[in-house]
């Protein structure tokens, strides 16, 4: 995308690298319904990492490699070439988001599973972040609180008399019963609730009072705002404004503008539900706010068109400013035409000048000042053409895998079965097209990897690009496995890394 002007030369294909993994499991082990990971998040900065489960549980994690450098600047400044460094990160806190609930009005069960998490601006080193299940979105700040214990006594044991001596000679002379280091008697019957105490004639030179230190912290997480009973449908995505006060949520029919300081009310921006529910004939499946313009927003459908619409035209935004999609072929259409094309995710590139789009057949990489077709078409899952009517019996025709752009916008990547996950070059002249494995071996699929040059389909820079065009076997000559999804994953925001999340395990990769 950086090379329009036909200078730039493509740039080259990324060895990926394995980095780290999360939560792997042994061979044979069974993984727990709970522990799926059902959403990943970068921040901003990409220092830290949230992820969240289908039990309703948010796990952060956060880098460790950027820190403590100095010491080796004066090594780093002697080096001709950029410095790689093996992004790490730790595991820093979980907590439990969200709680299975029972809405009794509508006799359904609501699972605690996490659909989307988005981080918001940090504030005095806090980190906040909004998660959502199927109805109600949770603003969370997460924080590092001193831990507060009593460490010692601020009196001199040898000059403490009174209650400040424990069994010293003072003590007896002076008719006071022996004491604990703490100020307690030793014998129960004198306290201070009894009504033969006498105050010593003497007085207490000094009073044993606590020293309370904190040298500890720890990470505590608090729940700000429930932002509740806004959405008859579920949540299918949430997404933060640029100007850091409000944030979008929508479910399949509606999508809902909230202020993140009030919980009790929002706006509803878009409606597509019709007065008839038999004249629907499309859904809202994913939205998100454009990364600088905080007017603009886009929502996609089920019929497969992107529409972008402007907050700043009308308060309900039935009408859209531009609207992208791909007309089908002329007999091409079957009863599967529809299930494929609907787009199950769309992701804004870091400039906002780019939006990529995933629907179960393509990635599809759309200019928003061109409304007339995508300028990239990435084929991931062509060769399961033949195997529709099969993915339709077992539902997975309906599994819904994200898509992300890499910080600079010169790559994509997207999941597929069997753990497999795709990264596609999007550059002006590049045919890079690499698949890779969500295991500690991510190569080892290499061999099955055809990637074919790109094709110019008109005057404009629209091209094709495949991605392992096998007829649906592994380099063992297996099947690929359809219940092993790779749906979820994230780019860094700055470098080549990429976080994935295979059933319980999150895998990360560099280049």
């Amino acid at each position: 995308m950086n090379g329009e002007d036909g200078v730039t030369s493509a740039p080259a294909q990324l060895e990926w690298k394995f980095s780290q993994v999360f939560g792997e499991r042994t061979a044979g082990e069974e993984v727990q319904e709970v522990d799926i990971i059902s959403a990943i998040e970068f921040d901003k900065t990409g220092d830290h990492l949230a992820t969240g489960d289908r039990g309703g549980r948010v796990v952060l994690f956060e880098r460790t490699d950027t820190k403590d450098h100095g010491g080796s600047r004066r090594i780093l400044e002697r080096m001709d070439g950029p410095v790689s460094r093996h992004p790490e990160f730790r595991y820093k806190t979980e907590f439990q988001s969200h709680e299975p609930e029972f809405d009794y009005l509508k006799s359904l069960e609501i699972e605690e599973k996490i659909n989307k998490i988005r981080w918001c601006q940090t504030a005095n080193s806090a980190l906040f972040l909004l998660s959502t299940n199927d109805k109600t979105i949770k603003y969370w700040k997460v924080q590092e609180k001193k831990v507060k214990k009593v460490s010692e006594m601020n009196v001199d044991p040898s000059k403490a008399m009174g209650n400040g001596s424990a069994g010293s000679s003072s003590a007896s002379t002076s008719g006071l019963k022996p004491c604990l280091a703490n100020g307690g008697s030793l014998d129960r019957s004198y306290s201070y609730l009894s009504n033969d105490f006498s105050f010593p004639s003497s007085g207490i030179p000094s009073l044993r009072l606590p020293v309370v230190t904190s040298n500890e912290t720890s990470l505590m997480a608090r729940c700000r705002r429930v932002y509740a009973h806004a959405h008859d449908y579920h949540i299918n995505s949430i997404s933060n404004n640029s100007d850091g006060e409000t944030f979008i949520s929508a479910d399949d029919l509606r999508i809902n503008l909230w202020n993140l300081e009030i919980s009790n009310q929002s706006f509803n921006i878009v409606d597509v539900k019709p007065a008839n529910m038999e004249d629907l004939t499309e859904v809202i499946t994913s939205a998100e706010f454009h990364p600088t313009h905080c007017n603009m927003l886009a929502y996609s459908s089920s019929k497969g068109s992107i529409r972008l619409i402007d907050l700043r035209q009308s308060a309900l935004c039935d009408t859209h400013s531009k609207v992208f999609e791909e007309q089908e072929p002329p007999g091409s259409r079957s009863f599967f035409t529809e299930i494929i094309a609907s787009i199950s995710d769309i992701k804004f590139g870091k400039d906002g000048r780019y939006l990529l789009s995933r629907d179960y057949m393509t990635l599809k990489l759309w200019d928003i000042n061109m409304d007339s077709g995508p300028v990239a078409t990435f084929q991931v899952h062509e060769y399961l053409r033949p195997k529709l009517c099969d993915l339709y019996e077992n539902d997975s025709i309906f599994d819904k895998f994200e898509c992300c752009l890499s910080g600079d916008g010169l790559r994509v990547a997207t999941g597929s079965y069997s753990n497999l996950f795709r990264v596609f070059g999007c550059a002006a002249g590049t045919t890079e097209a690499t698949t890779l494995e969500a295991s500690k071996n991510p190569m080892r699929r290499q061999a099955q990897t055809l990637s074919r040059p790109s094709r110019s389909l008109s005057s404009i820079a629209r091209v094709v690009r495949r991605g392992a065009d096998s007829q649906g076997v592994d380099a063992n000559g297996n099947s690929f496995d359809f219940t092993s999804k790779l749906l979820h994953l994230a780019w860094h925001p700055t470098e080549n890394s990429i976080a994935c999340a295979a059933a319980n395990s999150l895998y990360m990769y560099y280049a």
